[in-house]
């Protein structure tokens, strides 16, 4: 239809144009609703959507883009609009709404339009404009939001996840990424968006906002999109960009804090203990051990954790913290993992170095105090007395002697105490004082203890009390001189030729008293002596005569001659 065509090249810049002149002699507008904000009016060469309902002057109606469900496009004052409606639309916002009334002579005149149109017809156009551009407009964009700290923009072969709400320039939606509850991810410059998108990506930085307008020949054209997008539609985008990595990328370490003494860099192979918070490169949190309140335990270098995390624990002290941002491709990939962690997504981890160590290490002994006069140390099966704090490698305290009114007892090598400490606690003087690192596996291993985390390495300061020496495994008594030429006549107190419990208890702490013999320590003497006692008693008749004498050394050289036969 004629009228059809010609009403179509209304779509055009907001321009206020007032007309006061009679009906029959201009065009009459009645702007009935302005938006608030027109950033944009509609001039001369400007293309142009609009919806219109067209009526006589008597109100009927001789056609609707409405009706059709189709905008009309069109190009503004260059003859392809009836002169009343080229006229009529100019300065028009969009948003705006019109009527504007059409005399004959800038209509169809005497002629009239077909049946629907008689000649000499005033015509009256309820018009509301859609959309507005021009062959030389670029994409706009316009900041909402850029974080203060930006290390790193958009360029082109990057790959990004952003956020958006797409919406026609009169702000019909079509389009949204949070709708989706799923970011938008692509490779910028490969042409994978439309050009305009493309455009308005470039320089972002990760947390920025923009409104991003794209005028139809750098979205879909003439075409449009799918049922959402008409033909030579302005696209508005408003992005949020969430997420930015390249290919190229690697792990990257920054913000670190490292202890003033650091004697020990990790490597592979260590078993390392730290905490972590995680956050998306938006800064949205997906995991933290603090929450748990416990650290993350593994091996360094050997596969049990993401790529781009084993290569950021290498070279890394006891007590550091650094931030580490892994790129997806050395992280979960494109897979993602589970709810927390989407596919493609750049990882951020603040981490705090708590201890590590190999599986080859031994007791580390420091010595911070030792008497000038330091004759004689301690060593296996010495019961000795000592003072002890605790702690974790960060400085965690634990356990202390001090919580307790005496020292602490022990018999050393008698598995009383972890091996390391054990180890740690042999050679010193009385008055020393060390600094014992045990490492978990001569600690308490994978499984910790009460009050300890598993696969910890413990820092202990010790300082030796008193200690007594300890007889060798195996015995409960120890000569320290010559043995009588006649041990049972000597242990005969009464000389009626046999020993009974009370006179070999009498005899060994008569031995003890006079320094010539040592009881085994950190047991009641008695005992002792009943267990020395039922060991030479062999007929169990209560009673010690010649015959069942025997020392120890002699069973065991005896016994040993046994064996080697």
């Amino acid at each position: 239809m004629v009228v059809r065509f010609l009403l179509g090249f209304l779509s055009v810049l907001v321009v206020c144009v007032v007309c006061n002149p009679s009906p029959l002699e201009d065009v009459v507008i009645d702007r009935y609703y302005i938006p608030k904000v027109c950033p944009r009016e509609v001039q001369t060469g400007d293309h142009v959507r609009y919806h219109y309902n067209g009526t006589l002057t008597d109100g009927k109606q001789f056609d609707s883009s409405h009706e059709r469900g189709t905008p009309f496009s069109g190009l503004v004052g260059v003859g392809r609009l009836i002169t009343g409606m080229d006229r009529g639309i100019q300065g028009m916002c969009v948003n705006e709404r019109r009527n504007i009334t059409v005399p004959p002579h800038l209509a169809y005149g005497s002629l009239g339009a077909g049946k629907a149109i008689p000649p000499d017809a005033t015509l009256v156009f309820d018009v509301v404009l859609l959309d507005i551009w021009n062959k030389d407009d670029q994409v706009q964009i316009t900041t909402v939001f850029k974080p203060e700290d930006c290390k790193r923009t958009v360029q082109n072969s990057d790959f990004i996840r952003y956020h958006y709400n797409g919406t026609l320039l009169d702000g019909t939606p079509f389009e949204s990424s949070h709708s989706k509850q799923h970011t938008y991810d692509t490779y910028v410059g490969d042409g994978s968006l439309i050009k305009g998108m493309e455009e308005g990506l470039i320089g972002m930085c990760v947390g920025e906002r923009r409104n991003i307008i794209v005028p139809p020949f750098l979205g879909y054209g003439e075409k449009g999109h799918g049922t959402e997008i008409p033909p030579q539609a302005s696209l508005m985008f408003d992005v949020l960009l969430v997420d930015l990595h390249n290919p190229k990328d690697d792990v990257t370490i920054e913000n670190q804090v490292i202890p003033d003494l650091c004697k020990r860099k990790s490597v592979t192979g260590d078993y390392i203990r730290y905490h972590y918070n995680g956050t998306l490169l938006d800064g949205t949190f997906f995991d933290s051990s603090y929450s748990r309140n416990s650290t993350y335990n593994t091996y360094i270098g050997m596969g049990y954790v993401i790529p781009g995390m084993d290569k950021a624990l290498q070279g890394v002290c006891i007590g550091e913290k650094r931030r580490i941002t892994i790129p997806p491709h050395m992280a979960y990939g494109e897979s993602g993992a589970g709810e927390s962690i989407p596919g493609s997504a750049v990882l951020v981890f603040d981490i705090h170095v708590i201890d590590f160590h190999n599986p080859t290490d031994v007791v580390e002994i420091v010595s911070s105090f030792k008497p000038e006069e330091c004759n004689e140390t301690t060593r296996a099966n010495d019961l000795i007395k000592y003072h002890y704090n605790c702690s974790l490698l960060d400085g965690t305290h634990l356990f202390s002697s001090n919580d307790y009114e005496n020292p602490q007892v022990v018999v050393l090598g008698a598995n009383k105490v972890i091996d390391g400490l054990d180890a740690g606690l042999q050679g010193m003087c009385v008055g020393e004082r060390r600094v014992v690192i045990v490492p978990p596996h001569l600690g308490h291993g994978e499984k910790g203890a009460r009050g300890v985390p598993g696969s910890a390495v413990l820092r202990f300061e010790v300082e030796l009390v008193d200690f007594e020496e300890g007889v060798p495994d195996g015995y409960l008594f120890v000569w320290l001189t010559d043995l009588p030429e006649n041990l049972f006549e000597e242990m005969d107190l009464n000389k009626d030729g046999e020993v009974p419990l009370e006179e070999f208890t009498t005899f060994i702490k008569g031995l003890v008293a006079e320094g010539k013999g040592r009881l085994k320590p950190g047991q009641d003497a008695d005992h002792i002596i009943e267990d020395m006692f039922g060991n030479q008693d062999r007929n169990k008749d209560g009673r010690i005569v010649p015959e069942e004498l025997k020392l120890k050394s002699a069973e065991d050289a005896e016994r040993a001659r046994h064996e080697e036969l």
